[in-house]
């Protein structure tokens, strides 16, 4: 999986295209992404436990679920509204570095 945690990117399909956001996670086994802002889904939460003074801890939450790595794309470090896909290359140390391919830039 070219996505990694930490990274920038923009979904590219979906209901959220056009957003951008930071990986919080990725899964690659699963091949899913967790982007921070994006894919926002609404949980009923089970009261769990009871807090301070009698309050009840509950109700509805939202929270982010996990998208296919397909549908996102890493942001361009040059420009941060483009897309761009991910090569790779090698150093002289023979060590292996992303590349954003339209601008050649290290990522």
């Amino acid at each position: 999986m070219k996505i990694k945690k930490g990274d920038n990117v923009i979904v590219v399909a979906g209901r959220d295209r056009g957003r951008t956001g930071l990986v919080v996670a990725a899964y690659p086994d699963r091949g899913k992404v967790l982007v921070q802002g994006v894919n926002v889904v609404t949980k009923n939460k089970k009261v769990s436990y009871q807090g301070q003074r009698g309050a009840k801890e509950g109700g509805i939450t939202h929270e982010e679920a996990p998208i296919d790595v397909s549908n996102v794309q890493l942001v361009d470090p040059d420009d941060s509204k483009k897309a761009a896909r991910v090569g790779y290359r090698f150093d002289e140390d023979g060590n292996k570095i992303r590349v954003a391919r339209p601008s050649g830039k290290d990522i």
